[in-house]
């Protein structure tokens, strides 16, 4: 179906209290005639937790597997729709009214955009949001520039990962996210840079949960031996894409 946007959430049991929030920003996006969401939430195993809190929604598909991380269990949940256009939305953050269609237009507009980013805030538990420094200026987003600033910049990207908007064809021939046990959704970024011009929205197109119990905060997450690692497993990759030249789109 042409006219349909894959939304992959990947859950397990400490996050899905927060599928509720994440299925009403849903339902408050609009989009162009001819044009639906069809939202896939993949727990990342096999517990009885996450399911009390999936959706009584027939654009919901459920579905769980052994576990492998937030990248496997989004690139598993690409198996349960078909559709143009992958929107990531992680279980605890939400989508700002508009996100959805915004990120439609800019790629309809331009065959020549892979992918599209938006303005993130940072949603604090008491309810207050919090923005990033530095956003760069609405528009395309050239090849490479977000490798180079991400490299320049202590491995922060200029760009939030979590607001990815991109065409699926793209994200398959890509692999899906990385197989990481973290920051394998900036390495998927990287890769799409180094292989296609992007756009960035400057309007707000995601409120990101900070929480105690988030991945990104745990203690692993931040350890110096494995995140090293990571990192250099990102670089190599997005060298190695841009050293290949493969234009996207094709003849390009």
């Amino acid at each position: 179906m042409s006219g349909r946007i894959v939304v992959v959430t990947a859950v397990h049991g400490p996050s899905a209290r927060f599928l509720p929030e994440a299925h009403k920003s849903l339902r408050e996006q609009w989009l162009p005639d001819g044009w639906a969401w069809h939202w896939v939430i993949q727990e990342d195993g096999e517990s009885a937790d996450v399911r009390p809190y999936v959706p009584d929604d027939e654009r919901v598909t459920f579905r769980q597997g052994r576990p492998g991380g937030p990248g496997v269990a989004r690139t598993i949940a690409l198996a349960h729709a078909e559709g143009a256009y992958v929107k990531v939305l992680d279980a605890d953050d939400q989508l700002t009214p508009g996100t959805l269609a915004r990120d439609l237009a800019a790629l309809e507009a331009d065959s020549g955009l892979g992918w599209a980013t938006s303005r993130v805030l940072d949603l604090m538990p008491d309810g207050s949001t919090v923005g990033f420094p530095g956003d760069p200026d609405q528009g395309p987003i050239e090849r490479g520039v977000v490798f180079e600033h991400w490299k320049a910049n202590g491995f922060l990207a200029p760009v939030h990962p979590a607001s990815l908007f991109v065409r699926r064809e793209l994200l398959l021939a890509l692999g899906g996210w990385m197989a990481l046990p973290a920051s394998e959704d900036t390495g998927l970024l990287l890769a799409l840079n180094a292989v296609s011009r992007g756009w960035f929205s400057g309007e707000v197109g995601l409120l990101y949960r900070k929480w105690e119990g988030q991945v990104t905060g745990q203690t692993a997450h931040v350890d110096r031996a494995e995140r090293a690692a990571r990192m250099a497993v990102v670089e190599a990759r997005a060298r190695a894409l841009a050293g290949f030249r493969w234009p996207f789109p094709v003849g390009h």
